[in-house]
């Protein structure tokens, strides 16, 4: 099929254009190269250096006419969308718009369209864990609210235009190539940080609970969803949190750390709990994670070792 990829450059994008190549798929990667990097890329795939919010969009997919578009890219940092909600609505609200309208005007059947929202940033902080899709969408942050839009969004653009959709609420994805630069990849961010023997620094107590996803196990889910009749969403996750203090010292056991880390103040907008129940998308598709943590942490300080120090 005909794929086109948004952020296909980037940390999870460039997974998932790894398995379409592998399928046999032609593969055309969207990317402004903000974070994402030419050496993420299969060179089997084609690359368009090109914002998600440029008019010029419409031109790039009427051209490819894509059979199904994932969009993996968006503005990830929860503190940015704090300090500027306009600046992460552009790129996470309009940005999406200016995807979907370009599928809507491209002749032909529209394209299938596989939406990559949260789970981390969706549910508040929920009374019920891990949170199932049936609890109620309370974001915590413009990032979040913004995610949120777009699901909004995507039913509309179904009945209006006949844009089939599945959406999937990730946890918080870790593996090989994510950003150690950012904010949203803390433990790319404590293994570089590891392996350079420099100070680790943890925000709050470290008691803050995360659900970790190995991201193979969500490039195969983003597969199985765009083969799918269900809309969703779909909650992705392990349905196990995991703390902070806890992932610092089995990261620090794999990369031979001896230092104590530094704790300073929380950070705005974060949440104290967070893991998913995944029941809804092992019913309907078969996805169930695959890699113990332990295991995907393994992975990912090798990779580490191997790239980046």
């Amino acid at each position: 099929m005909k794929t086109i990829v948004t952020g296909g450059a980037g940390f999870i994008g460039s997974h998932l254009v790894d398995r379409l190549v592998d399928d046999g798929h032609e593969v055309l990667a969207i990317d402004d190269m903000s974070s994402g990097r030419q050496a993420n890329l299969s060179r089997s795939a084609r690359l368009e250096e090109m914002n998600i919010a440029d008019e010029r969009i419409g031109e790039v997919v009427s051209k490819f006419r894509p059979d199904l578009v994932f969009h993996a890219a968006a503005q990830i940092s929860v503190s940015l969308s704090a300090r500027e909600p306009a600046t992460d609505a552009r790129t996470n609200i309009l940005g999406t718009l200016n995807v979907l309208d370009a599928i809507r005007n491209t002749p032909g059947d529209p394209a299938k369209f596989v939406f990559v929202s949260t789970g981390g940033a969706m549910y508040g902080e929920p009374e019920t864990l891990p949170a199932p899709e049936t609890l109620p969408a309370l974001p915590g942050s413009p990032y979040g609210a913004s995610k949120r839009s777009i699901e909004v969004y995507l039913p509309v653009y179904e009945r209006l235009f006949g844009i089939r959709h599945t959406t999937l609420r990730l946890a918080n994805v870790y593996g090989p190539r994510q950003d150690p630069h950012g904010e949203a990849g803390v433990v790319a961010i404590f293994s570089r940080a590891m392996l350079a023997d420099k100070q680790v620094n943890i925000f709050g107590d470290g008691m803050d609970e995360r659900d970790y996803v190995y991201v193979g196990d969500v490039a195969r889910a983003l597969i199985m969803a765009a083969g799918s009749d269900g809309n969703g969403p779909y909650n992705v996750g392990t349905g196990r949190g995991t703390n902070v203090n806890d992932l610092f010292g089995m990261l620090a056991e794999l990369c031979g750390y001896g230092t104590a880390a530094n704790y300073g103040p929380p950070r705005s907008g974060d949440i104290g709990k967070i893991s998913l129940d995944s029941a809804k998308i092992k019913r309907d598709m078969g996805w169930q994670p695959e890699t113990e943590l332990i295991d995907g942490l393994a992975s990912t300080v090798a990779w580490f070792r191997d790239n980046e120090s």
